[in-house]
């Protein structure tokens, strides 16, 4: 009996923090890649899985678990293990730092690992970006945006990017930080952003509203009677900030999965899920959908629509296969034997 053949050799990417900024990923390929992955969800080509929590209980904070599959051009799965602790920055870190796994989606073997913080960040503002490009009036000119880490930067800039908006307003609990995000915000577009002194102010008559708070606690902070007829809302906090009656004038809600949407502790729509305002029966289309051209997105500009995303593993892997791919054009990353 002649003896097996040799493993063959097994190389994964490393990719850092370091790595990551060395790629200047444009905002166009960032865009690309999440509403191509959410295209391929639409389409059927992915598997997902919802998410999974895990809380260490020695902090104000937990680990997310991302898991998905992507078929199509990609062919990649992966897994994106993200911490979400919300007073990191005391000591000088970000609330998520995060680390994304890819591995070949037919026989299992590792592919890369990249730090999934920037991911993070980039992907969630593609994703509220991408909603707005099909559910937001094209007239859109009044962006109104609470929350001022994580997330935040990128929402702005890729709704920006897309929009090019004539008044921006954004808000977040503690001054030196709204200020300072409005200033880097300023600096990167080059145009004035408004730091707002409270909620109202920021939102209300507003186009296209963004609330990424970081609340302690579920706390009915954005008022329904704030957002004008027709405005698009993208309400994501981990803890609700939303009147309970935010539901009640909307003509369409979408999700990004309604697996992940409808389980779960967490998420802004959590009450209006377990209250039954939320369900297979109100629920318009999965983004999905509306970008594969399966489902209609807006069709008038009288719409006022709500767009909840819990956070795809789909965008993260496709995000983080698109770095990777231009990593290997640039030589970027380092090359490591796994077996």
């Amino acid at each position: 009996m002649s003896a097996p053949a040799a493993m063959p050799p097994i190389y994964i990417t490393y990719m850092n923090r370091l790595d990551i900024e060395a790629l200047a990923i444009t905002d166009d390929e960032i865009l690309a890649a999440i509403e191509g992955s959410l295209a391929t969800q639409g389409r059927g080509e992915a598997v997902i899985e919802p998410r999974m929590h895990l809380e260490p209980k020695a902090a104000n904070g937990h680990f997310n678990v991302l898991r998905g599959a992507l078929g199509g051009e990609i062919d990649a799965a992966g897994v994106k293990v993200v911490g979400d602790f919300v007073e990191n920055y005391k000591i000088g870190l970000p609330s998520e730092l995060a680390v994304l796994t890819l591995f070949d989606r037919f026989n299992g073997s590792p592919k890369a690992i990249l730090d999934a913080s920037g991911i993070t960040d980039m992907r969630t503002g593609a994703v509220t970006a991408i909603g707005a490009k099909y559910l937001a009036r094209k007239g859109s000119k009044v962006l109104g945006h609470v929350g001022a880490r994580g997330t935040a930067y990128w929402n702005v800039r890729l709704l920006d990017h897309l929009f090019d908006f004539d008044e921006i307003r954004v808000h977040s609990r503690r001054p030196e930080s709204r200020d300072g995000f409005a200033a880097k915000l300023s600096a990167d577009l080059g145009k004035r952003v408004i730091a707002t002194p409270d909620w109202r102010s920021c939102v209300e008559g507003a186009d296209i509203v963004v609330e990424a708070s970081r609340l302690d606690r579920p706390e009915p902070m954005l008022k329904t009677d704030w957002i004008k007829k027709g405005a698009f809302v993208v309400p994501y906090g981990t803890m609700s900030a939303v009147e309970f009656s935010l539901t009640d004038i909307m003509s369409k809600l979408v999700v990004d999965d309604w697996g992940q949407c409808k389980g779960g502790k967490f998420g802004s729509l959590r009450a209006h899920v377990e209250a039954g305002k939320l369900s297979e029966a109100t629920l318009h289309a999965e983004m999905g959908q509306i970008v594969a051209g399966l489902k209609p997105g807006r069709e008038n500009d009288d719409e006022t629509i709500l767009f909840w995303h819990r956070g795809l593993s789909l965008s993260d892997i496709a995000l983080g296969h698109a770095m990777l791919e231009k990593g290997k054009r640039l030589g970027i990353g380092q090359r490591l034997r796994f077996a």
